[in-house]
C-alpha cells in the first residue's frame, strides 16, 4: 500500500476536521468536501510520483530551468537568471530545461511562447528539456503549465482532504472592501485570520454556494504564525531571517489552474529541479514557497536570488524599468546590432566579479570555459552601464575574424538594414576585405562595437554611401591642400605596400616643407609648414572625407586606383573654388 505523507507544520487534521463557525465548534467532513470540489480527479499521488521518477545524474549534477510566461516581453532580467541557470546545469553535467508559466491568459499574447523560444535560442542558451516550436521534448513533461492542470488538481484535492484548503467565495469588491479597511487601520494586507471570511464556512454554506453557481478560488490554509521567524540559507543571500506566512494564499484561480505560487512548488518537485535561479524580488514571497514544499513532505530545492539590475539616473541608481529604459528589452539588442557574444561577456563581468580578469587572462578563450560559481555572485544591486557594455562589445568583435564579422553583420543587416545588406552581399570579397583591416595582431582596431554602426563606418567604400569632406585642416594652407593632392595623384600607386606608401607622403611633404616627423616640427615649428601627419590627413579627406579611418594604404588599395584618383580629382576641384 502507498501512503502519501503531508507535513502541516503546528496542526493535525483529520478526514474530519473541527472548525470554528459563530462561536460554536462544528466539524468538517473534508473527504466529503474533496469529492465536491473535484468529482473528476481520481488520480492519486502515487499515481503522479510514478510519472515523474527521481532523474539518474551524476553525483553533484544541477537540474535548473527557466520558466518565463509568455507574454511576448523579454528582458534582461530572463537572460540574466538563464544564462546562471545554464551554466550551474551543464558545469556540472546536469539538466536545463524550458518550462512555460502559462497559467495568467490575461497577461499572455498570441506567438508569446514561439517569442521566449527564439529569443533563447538566439543567445545560444541550449535546454536539454523543455518546451520547443514543435512541442515538447522530455521525459519530465508537459512543459507547460497549462496541460499540467490535473497533476496541479490533485494535490489541491489532497490538501483539501488533510483540512488544508479550502474554497473561498469572496468577490473582487469584497477584496477591495477588506484591503481598503486594512489600510486604514494601517496593518498588513491580505486574506488571514480575522480577514480570511470563508476560511470556516461550513459543508452546507459550500455546497449551497456552489449550487447557486458562484464562482469561487482555492485558497491554502496557512497554519504560520507571522510572529515566529525562520532562517533559510540562499547561495547568493547567504542566511536570510523571514517570518512564516500566514497568508491563505490562492492556490487555484476560478477556472482550475495554479496561481505560480503552487504550480511552481508542484513541477520542481516532478522534475526535480535541484536549484531555482530568480530575480530577489521574489523574496518577499520565499516563506511561501518553503511552507508550501514543508507542507507537501518535499525537500525544497537551493534558490539562487539574483541582485537586481540597476542603473544610473541622476546621481542615484534605481531599477531598470520596462516604461523609462529601452535597454531593459532583449530586443533592443537586436535592434540595436549587439553581437550575442558581446551581451554574454557582459553579463558575464556583472554575474561573477572574477570574470574580467579571467577575460584578460584568457582573451581568446571560449566564455563556456570560465567556471561559473555563485560564491562570486553580488548581493545588491548589479549596475547595468551601456557604455561598458559598448566597450566589452569593441573588444569582442576586435577578436572576431573578418568572416565572422561579415557573416554576422549581413544576418543583422537583413533584418534591419536592407541597403547595408545589398551592399555587402552585392561584393562579398569587397566587404571582407573591408573587414579585415587592422584585424588580428596584438593590438587590433576596435572602430565597432555595435553592427547599427557599421553603415557609417564603411560609408566611404561605397558611392552610395560616401559623403565628401566639408572642409580640411585649418593649419594647412588651401594652396599647400591644392599642391599636397596634386603631386600626390603623380605618385600614387595601387600596388605601393604599406611601407612605400607612408615614404612617398613623407617624401612628398618634406619637398613641400612640411615635418618628415612630427617630432621635427614639435621642436622647431617655424621651420615648417607642418608634419607628415598633416599632409596624410589631407589625403585621408580626400580619400574618405574623414578626419579617422582604417589604414589608408588598405583604404586606398580596396577602393581601387580609378575610385581614389576621381575622388583626388574631386577634391582638388572643390579646393580650388
Amino acid at each position: 500500500s502507498y501512503t502519501y505523507k503531508i507535513k502541516p507544520r503546528s496542526v493535525i487534521f483529520l478526514s474530519i476536521g473541527q472548525i470554528q463557525h459563530e462561536g460554536e465548534i462544528k466539524y468538517m467532513d473534508y473527504q466529503r468536501l474533496a469529492n465536491l470540489l473535484f468529482p473528476d480527479i481520481t488520480t492519486t499521488p502515487a499515481d503522479i510520483e510514478a510519472m515523474y521518477p527521481p532523474r539518474s545524474l551524476p553525483e553533484g549534477a544541477k537540474v535548473t530551468r527557466i520558466a518565463p510566461s509568455p507574454t511576448g516581453f523579454m528582458h534582461l532580467g530572463n537572460l540574466f537568471s538563464a544564462i546562471v541557470s545554464e551554466r550551474l546545469a551543464h558545469q556540472s553535467g546536469g539538466v536545463f530545461f524550458l518550462r512555460i508559466e502559462d497559467t495568467d491568459l490575461k497577461r499572455a499574447v498570441e506567438g508569446g511562447v514561439e517569442t521566449i523560444i527564439r529569443v533563447f535560442n538566439h543567445y545560444g542558451l541550449n535546454f536539454d528539456e523543455g518546451a520547443t516550436i514543435e512541442g515538447d521534448k522530455g521525459a519530465y513533461g508537459p512543459y507547460r503549465q497549462r496541460q499540467r492542470a490535473k497533476i496541479y488538481q490533485t494535490f489541491a484535492k489532497v490538501l483539501v482532504e488533510q483540512g488544508l484548503a479550502y474554497p473561498c467565495f469572496c468577490t473582487e469588491e469584497e477584496l477591495n472592501e477588506m484591503r481598503q479597511q486594512q489600510q486604514e487601520m494601517k496593518i498588513n494586507f491580505g486574506y488571514y485570520g480575522q480577514w480570511a471570511k470563508c476560511r470556516d464556512l461550513t459543508f452546507e454554506q459550500i455546497e449551497e454556494n456552489i449550487q447557486a453557481g458562484k464562482p469561487y478560488v482555492l485558497r491554502f490554509r496557512s497554519p504560520g504564525d507571522p510572529n515566529k521567524r525562520f532562517v533559510h540559507r540562499d547561495l547568493v543571500k547567504g542566511d536570510i531571517e523571514l517570518p512564516e506566512n500566514d497568508q491563505d494564499i490562492v492556490l487555484l484561480k476560478s477556472d482550475g489552474i495554479p496561481t505560480y505560487h503552487f504550480a511552481h512548488v508542484i513541477d520542481d518537485h516532478f522534475m526535480g529541479t535541484t536549484h531555482v535561479v530568480r530575480g530577489e524580488e521574489w523574496l518577499a514571497t520565499l516563506n511561501i514557497h518553503l511552507q508550501l514544499f514543508r507542507t507537501l513532505g518535499w525537500k525544497p530545492p537551493k534558490y539562487v536570488h539574483t541582485a537586481q539590475l540597476m542603473k544610473m539616473d541622476g546621481g542615484s541608481k534605481r531599477k531598470l524599468s520596462k516604461r523609462k529604459d529601452p535597454e531593459l528589452a532583449l530586443d533592443f539588442y537586436n535592434a540595436e546590432g549587439y553581437p550575442v557574444p558581446s551581451v554574454l561577456e557582459y553579463l558575464m563581468t556583472l554575474l561573477n566579479s572574477n570574470f574580467e580578469d579571467w577575460r584578460i587572462a584568457n582573451p581568446t578563450a571560449p566564455i563556456d570555459d570560465f567556471q561559473f560559481t555563485t560564491k562570486k555572485m553580488g548581493n545588491s544591486g548589479s549596475l547595468f552601464d551601456i557604455d561598458k557594455l559598448k566597450d566589452v562589445s569593441k573588444n569582442t568583435i576586435s577578436v572576431m575574424s573578418a568572416d565572422e564579422v561579415y557573416n554576422e553583420v549581413t544576418g543583422w543587416a537583413k533584418d534591419y538594414d536592407q541597403q547595408l545588406y545589398t551592399l555587402l552581399t552585392g561584393d562579398e570579397q569587397k566587404a571582407k576585405a573591408i573587414f579585415a583591416i587592422g584585424r588580428g595582431g596584438a593590438k587590433p582596431r576596435k572602430d565597432i562595437a555595435i553592427w547599427s554602426e557599421v553603415k557609417d563606418y564603411l560609408a566611404f567604400f561605397y558611392d552610395e554611401l560616401y559623403v565628401p569632406a566639408a572642409a580640411y585642416p585649418e593649419n594647412v594652407a588651401k594652396e599647400d591642400a591644392i599642391a599636397i593632392l596634386t603631386q600626390y595623384k603623380g605618385i600614387y600607386s595601387p600596388a605601393d605596400d604599406g611601407d612605400t606608401w607612408f615614404n612617398k607622403v613623407r617624401e612628398l611633404g618634406e619637398t613641400l616643407g612640411f615635418a618628415a616627423k612630427p617630432k621635427d616640427y614639435k621642436k622647431n615649428p617655424d621651420q615648417f609648414k607642418g608634419h607628415v601627419g598633416d599632409v596624410s590627413q589631407v589625403i585621408r579627406l580626400a580619400i574618405t572625407g574623414r578626419t579617422n579611418s582604417p589604414d589608408l594604404c588598405s583604404v586606398m588599395q580596396i577602393l581601387g586606383e580609378a575610385t581614389c584618383q576621381q575622388r583626388l580629382d574631386e577634391a582638388i576641384a572643390t579646393l580650388s573654388k
